[in-house]
């Protein structure tokens, strides 16, 4: 069990910015537990999602940003549903993965990788391409030979396409991601 002293390292910006960037008022979480006891991942968790907020509140930027449970929340919004405040917790997680990826920190480096290879699919074509999402991870990860026994399964089904599918919108969904990168420099 890690010991965390929260009288130490104190960052207040960072829990301005956490409030600003999702919009949540992580002052309101009284650490009832309910985002924790709905969490379908808390057991694959280092630190269960009630103590993030609670390290928010502290300040704790370093301990939450290098933490592995911002990179294996899967966003089911269990935690946002149970919350008797109201408080979008999975919105707060997403914020701290933000915050985590643009600071360069990565606990759980294939949940990042992953996660960067699917935002470039999502980028590159408005939508994911499974095949080129694949692909982009195998490359970047290396792991070439770990689900080579699912090609000869998914192919005669045809859930990968060899070419993405063209959606209307996409230079739409390209501008979000312009304003997204141009709000992360500033």
């Amino acid at each position: 069990m890690q010991t965390i002293n929260l009288t130490c390292d104190y960052d207040g910006d960072f829990v301005a910015r956490v409030e600003e960037e999702s919009g949540q008022k992580v002052s309101q979480c009284y650490q009832c537990g309910n985002c924790t006891a709905g969490c379908p991942y808390t057991f694959a968790y280092d630190i269960p999602v009630s103590q993030i907020m609670r390290l928010v509140q502290a300040g704790q930027k370093k301990t939450i940003l290098s933490s592995k449970s911002i990179w294996l929340c899967a966003t089911c919004e269990s935690c946002t549903t149970r919350c008797p405040n109201n408080i979008d917790v999975a919105c707060v997680m997403d914020v701290l993965r933000h915050m985590a990826r643009r600071e360069g920190y990565a606990a759980v480096p294939q949940v990042k990788t992953f996660w960067d290879s699917f935002l470039d699919s999502v980028k590159a074509h408005g939508r994911v391409f499974e095949l080129g999402l694949t692909i982009n991870y195998v490359m970047r990860t290396g792991r070439f030979w770990t689900d080579l026994d699912l090609g000869p399964k998914i192919f005669p089904k045809g859930k990968l396409s060899m070419k993405p599918h063209e959606i209307a919108g996409k230079e739409h969904v390209a501008r979000i991601f312009e304003r997204f990168e141009r709000e992360s420099n500033s």
